[in-house]
Order: structure tokens, then C-alpha cells, then sequence
């Protein structure tokens, strides 16, 4: 167990541990998780008046993941943040707060997009996507399941994906059968997940039967302390918006998926959609 530990960052040992806490250690897991581009800069009193625990629950919770103080806790935290600044920062907004009277909305949700994908892209998740990618590469079956407004873009990954491969699984259509699909995964399969907050009971419950079944999970969200994070092999986390409602980061996120999976299976992909091309053209569904 402390060999695996080690191999793991400070982030995935909480995401380990945390369901399995007294509540308020939980909690304080659950605060971490979500503000940790932050934690590097807070004392112990600070973390525990924003998280509304006690400092001894903090100090309990450093000893618990393994360090002799808060201070090795939180170098830790800086350094998973350390190249966000110099590689990853910001693009620079384009309004500021002494030109209201020429905000767009266009210009406003295009910029807002902008930043939200630039954010998304930082080291943890270029290096959780190259893990999910070996999983996807790998797998002999792909399985998809998004719910509410995810649902679209669980069938929109699925679509682009079965142009070039045709083994996935939908279960985002009917959630009434999704349990019976589960259990005829088999072990060579993968299970990608959409869950954004709030989060819904059946999705975490689909989560729950397949890690039950050691059926490897990519779920895809917008916060760490997502309740499927612990059933999770890999989780890919994207930024949401504090204005409006988007799924830009998502959806680059689906794209690049598919992308590497198509250059992955190169030697057959391009193959398979120039057929569908040339069939579809012959059929006179689409016109050059």
C-alpha cells in the first residue's frame, strides 16, 4: 500500500481516502479538492476556517496522507501548481471593468471560453490524458455514459468515435437498462464517464456496480471531490464557467479524445472513413 501511495500525488491520495474519513476529514478532503490551486498559500488556520473544520482536523488529516508537517503538505501543492504560471497562465482579457458599455455577448462568451480552455490545459491533465488514452487505446469495448444535459455529448463522443471503430456502448439512451448493460462488461472493456455538479445518484451508482466489477473508469468532470473520483482510474478534470453555462472545455476535451484515438489506430481509421465517405457520397447523402 505505501508503495502505491508514493506513486501517487498529493491530489490522488486524497481522492483515495477521502470516502472512507470521519465526516469532517471528508469535508475538509472535499474543500482541499476543490480550491487546491490555493491550498500552497494558506496557513493551517486559514485551511481550517475555509474548509469549517478545526485545525486539529487538519493536522490529523497531514499525518494521515503521510507528512511529518502542514508545511511538506502544502510544498507539495506548490509544486503540482509551480509550471501552471510560467506555461499555463491566463490569456489576458480582452474587456475590462472600464468598458461595460462594449461587452458583446459573443466577444463575452467567446473570451470566457478562451480562458476556461486555457486553464483546463495544465500538466495534470495532459498527463492523466496520456493515461486515459492507453486505456482507450487498449480497450476491446468502449463504454459511454453521460445523463441530463451530458447526455448529448456522451452520444456526440460516441458518434465520432464509431466512424473508425465500431465496438462502444451507450447507456446514456436508457438509464432504466443501464445496470443490466453493466454487468455484461467484460475485462477488457472501459467505462467513460460525464459527471459534472451537481452530480446525479444514478451515474454514481453506475460507477459504483462497474469499479465493483474492476472495470477501469475515465470520468470526465469539473471537480475533484466528484462522488465517482474514488471508482476512478483516471479522472480528466475540465474548468466550468462561474457566468453561464458551457461545455467548450468539454467538448475540446471529447475531440482530442477521438483525434488520438483515430492517430492510434491509424492503419485502419483513415480506411474505414474514407469507405464511409465514398459510401455516403455514392448514396448521394452528401455532396461535394
Amino acid at each position: 500500500m505505501e508503495k502505491v501511495q508514493e506513486k501517487m500525488n498529493v491530489l490522488e491520495r486524497i481522492i483515495s481516502i477521502k470516502d472512507t474519513l470521519p465526516n469532517k476529514q471528508k469535508q475538509l478532503c472535499d474543500y482541499i479538492l476543490n480550491n487546491h490551486q490555493d491550498i500552497g498559500m494558506f496557513t493551517v488556520k486559514e485551511v481550517a476556517n475555509k474548509a469549517s473544520v478545526g485545525t486539529t482536523t487538519v493536522l490529523r488529516l497531514v499525518k494521515l496522507l503521510g507528512y511529518d508537517s502542514f508545511f511538506d503538505l502544502r510544498k507539495d501543492f506548490h509544486d503540482i501548481q509551480k509550471d501552471y504560471s510560467d506555461k499555463w497562465e491566463n490569456v489576458q482579457k480582452s474587456f475590462d471593468s472600464n468598458d461595460k458599455k462594449n461587452y458583446k455577448t459573443l466577444s463575452t462568451v467567446f473570451q470566457e471560453g478562451v480562458q476556461l480552455m486555457d486553464k483546463t490545459l495544465n500538466p495534470q491533465l495532459v498527463e492523466s490524458f496520456n493515461v486515459a488514452m492507453d486505456l482507450i487505446s487498449n480497450a476491446e469495448k468502449i463504454n459511454i455514459l453521460g445523463l441530463r444535459p451530458y447526455k448529448a455529448i456522451a452520444i456526440y463522443l460516441e458518434l465520432l468515435i464509431e466512424e473508425f471503430h465500431s465496438k462502444t456502448r451507450q447507456l446514456s439512451y436508457d438509464s432504466d437498462s443501464m445496470f443490466d448493460r453493466i454487468l455484461q462488461f467484460e475485462k477488457n472493456e472501459i467505462f467513460i464517464i460525464f459527471s459534472f455538479a451537481p452530480d446525479t445518484q444514478r451515474a454514481i451508482d453506475a460507477a459504483k456496480v462497474a469499479y465493483e466489477r474492476d472495470i477501469p473508469i475515465i470520468l470526465i468532470t469539473d471537480h475533484l471531490s466528484c462522488p465517482i473520483a474514488s471508482y476512478s482510474s483516471v479522472i480528466l478534470k475540465t474548468e466550468s464557467s462561474e457566468n453561464h453555462y458551457t461545455i467548450i472545455p468539454i467538448i475540446a476535451l471529447v475531440e482530442s479524445i477521438v483525434i488520438e484515438l483515430g492517430i492510434s489506430q491509424s492503419k485502419t481509421s483513415i480506411q474505414k472513413i474514407q469507405t464511409l465517405v465514398n459510401t455516403l457520397k455514392d448514396k448521394k447523402i452528401i455532396v461535394e
